[in-house]
């Protein structure tokens, strides 16, 4: 299986590389694969946990009407969300200009036209940095998958959106009956400890997940804010 090269960016963080997988089985042929700094982050093969992320979401926020998600991809999890009805407004946060230039010209067929939608805004910016400057109760759900999980860091700087401080911070900007709910490829245990610390309640999902013929699991983490 070879990789050919759809599109590159390079910036100061690094490059990232939108790939389409070249092979003999017809299964697998014409993936679409995006990487950053050589870190696989996700292809449009194994989607599944992108729009569990999304199902979560929804089913825990009781009126999903204002949606954040951190970290666009390749787009899916948006567009889960967006069949949603209830979603007024769905702010996406992503710090990279090109993968939502990628996404917007349509160069993943499977989400072509997902920014297209009057509900969806985006943002090309820090997640962190978003949080931090927004108000309390601004949104009924917060979503972040904008690493492989805590212990796989696509960028060393977003080692601070899983501290303490941070997870209490994202929690304050749901609104009381809001949820955040975050993506990690593997468990973390002390991820799940800190959401303890900070929130009413915390339940750890994990989606079961195929990848190259070997099952196994991605891991989910909805926590509901404390009571005010």
């Amino acid at each position: 299986m070879s990789r050919d090269i759809v599109a590159r960016s390079g910036t100061a963080r690094g490059e990232v590389l939108l790939l389409r997988r070249t092979t003999d089985d017809t299964a697998i042929a014409g993936v679409l694969e995006l990487r950053v700094n050589g870190v696989f982050v996700m292809d449009t093969l194994n989607v599944s946990s992108e729009q569990v992320l999304a199902h979560q979401a929804l089913a825990a926020a009781a009126h999903p009407r204002r949606v954040l998600v951190g970290g666009l991809g390749l787009g899916f999890t948006v567009q889960a969300l967006l069949t949603d009805a209830r979603v007024e407004r769905l702010v996406v946060l992503e710090i990279e200009p090109d993968v939502v230039r990628w996404v917007q010209d349509g160069l993943v067929p499977e989400t072509a036209d997902v920014l297209d939608d009057p509900r969806v805004e985006v943002r090309v910016q820090d997640v962190a940095a978003y949080l931090a400057q927004c108000e309390p109760a601004s949104f009924d759900a917060v979503l972040l998958d904008v690493d492989n999980g805590p212990g796989q860091l696509v960028y060393e700087r977003n080692a601070g959106l899983y501290t303490s401080g941070a997870l209490a911070r994202g929690l304050s900007r749901c609104t009381s009956d809001g949820a955040l709910v975050l993506w990690s490829a593997e468990h973390s245990p002390a991820l799940l400890k800190r959401l303890h610390r900070a929130s009413t309640s915390v339940r750890h999902v994990p989606v079961a997940v195929t990848l190259q013929g070997r099952e196994t699991h991605y891991h989910l983490y909805v926590a509901h804010p404390p009571r005010r």
